[in-house]
């Protein structure tokens, strides 16, 4: 899926190129997806992110989670290449 159908599929998620690397970020942020997913996976729990990020609201998280819920692989393997970093 290119970043264009990603952008129409997951509303509230955009892949820009420039942004990121085109990582799927919340929308209109520079905050990816994967760096979420990240947080959640090492203990945060929804409150502890929105406190860290105070512009985002719940809906965003969720449109990220269900964004990870459709492209793991993809997200698995950002978290992978960016703690190699």
């Amino acid at each position: 899926m290119n970043s264009q159908d990603k952008n129409a599929a997951f509303p509230g998620i955009e892949c820009r190129a420039g942004v990121k690397g085109g990582d799927p970020c919340i929308a209109g942020t520079r905050i990816p997806v994967w760096l979420l997913v990240k947080a959640r996976l090492l203990g945060s729990d929804e409150q502890d992110l929105l406190k860290a990020y105070p512009s985002q609201r719940a809906q965003d998280l969720r449109n990220a989670w269900a964004f990870y819920h459709s492209n793991r692989a993809e997200i698995d393997q950002q978290i992978t290449e960016n703690e190699a970093a």
